[in-house]
């Protein structure tokens, strides 16, 4: 398994990106200004995006696992990296999501707590509406975890 810095042509992983934010031109207000990693193990299983928010806070915008490759543990690897990776850099490590039982659980695991939510912003943000494991996505759940 090895993680990798992609500093060209992120968009070539635009099929993985659209499984963590399905609208492109989402993806198009925080690609250019982030950080992107692959992590590759015999193929590319997984990328982030991360991006500086100030104050000592770094959002992970986007972070997707190839979908027959979810489950086994290259996504916790990627969260893994990224406080390795960046602890002296910055203090907080946030991540904002939809409230999904898929998602807040992994990022509980990962030593996330829920910090603050945003009101209606897929409904206010997202040209369609968003569905995960049948429920819409309405507020955005912002958690933290520190580094």
């Amino acid at each position: 398994m090895h993680i990798k810095k992609v500093v060209q042509n992120k968009k070539q992983y635009l099929d993985l990106l659209l499984l963590a934010d399905e609208q492109e031109d989402m993806i198009d207000r925080y690609l250019e200004r982030g950080t992107m990693y692959v992590l590759e193990n015999d193929g590319v299983k997984a990328e982030c995006v991360v991006t500086d928010e100030g104050g000592g806070v770094l959002e992970l915008k986007n972070i997707a696992v190839v979908p027959d490759c979810q489950g086994e543990g290259y996504g916790k690897a990627m969260v893994d990296f990224l406080v390795r990776t960046y602890r002296e850099q910055y203090t907080v490590l946030q991540v904002g999501t939809g409230d999904s039982p898929f998602t807040i659980p992994f990022y509980e695991s990962c030593g996330f707590c829920r910090h603050h939510l945003v009101k209606n912003f897929f409904t206010d943000h997202y040209d369609h509406p968003i569905y995960e494991c049948g429920v819409q996505l309405v507020d955005m759940v912002y958690l933290q975890r520190e580094l």
